[in-house]
């Protein structure tokens, strides 16, 4: 059965669906950017009504200042009260055991904040690791990008006839040879150390041609994720869809995210 619901947070109102079933395990879903709780091509709408269907309750969510909700909206980085608020509502319903599914900066959200919601366990899809500087996509995703052109003699066939921006390759190659700092308050450094220090079990789902996924994966190379490298278990999915659009890629979803709630 699907409902809405209201929470309080912070002296405002989050609105959520809740799909409710008899399982004391239960879904919460973040939707991550801007998106309103359906979710991108229904996606998140979809993901709770197959998961309900296996006998599991879902809760999804607009943070304040999104859809339905009341209140700023101040960005995945100001999200905790939000995510706190959705958890215990959740558990209001009956819900005893609570995994959050989150995807983008949803899931690093997640990351951040999920121990002072009480959540148990974490599913974080190509989580957000990038700070954007310019509309460029992230220098790691460049790279892998401009690799597989150079791969294909198409490619090198319309450089030499013109068929390619200059300006654009100029900007793209001078970004894909930058390394990005590596500090301490750096995003990759924070959810580097906010995975580390995770006490619930947690499994991170990555399209492998969606750059941000790319950029993730990037990042989760490097020494600041040595200590989370050993905590994290990573689940891959051979596509481009950030958003898990297509069908098989939303068959994909299901069945990984149910495998975790089982």
């Amino acid at each position: 059965m699907r409902k809405l619901i209201e929470i309080a947070c912070a002296g405002e109102t989050l609105v959520g669906t809740l799909d409710d079933a008899a399982g004391t395990t239960g879904l919460l879903i973040v939707s991550g950017g801007n998106e309103i709780r359906i979710g991108a091509h229904r996606g998140m709408a979809l993901l709770a009504e197959g998961v309900a269907r296996a006998d599991i309750p879902v809760l999804r969510f607009d943070r304040r200042g999104i859809g339905d909700s009341t209140g700023e909206n101040r960005g995945f980085e100001a999200s905790a009260a939000d995510i706190a608020a959705a958890a215990t509502a959740f558990r209001e319903t009956g819900v005893e055991r609570v995994i959050a599914y989150g995807n983008c900066d949803a899931a690093t959200a997640l990351a951040f904040f999920h121990a002072q919601a009480g959540i148990d366990a974490l599913v974080l899809a190509n989580p957000w690791t990038v700070e954007a500087t310019d509309e460029l996509p992230p220098a790691a995703a460049i790279r892998a990008h401009y690799a597989g052109k150079l791969r294909d003699p198409k490619e090198w066939l319309r450089l030499a006839s013109g068929g390619v921006n200059i300006a654009k390759l100029a900007r793209g190659l001078r970004k894909a040879s930058q390394k990005p700092p590596e500090t301490a308050t750096s995003l990759p450094a924070r959810l580097a150390a906010a995975l580390a220090q995770a006490q619930v079990p947690v499994t991170i789902l990555l399209a492998q041609g969606d750059s941000t996924a790319i950029a993730f994966a990037d990042a989760f190379k490097g020494e600041a994720f040595d200590a989370a490298r050993a905590k994290v278990r990573i689940e891959t999915l051979d596509s481009a869809s950030h958003s898990f659009a297509g069908a098989a890629d939303k068959a994909w979803l299901l069945e990984t995210v149910l495998k975790t709630l089982r």
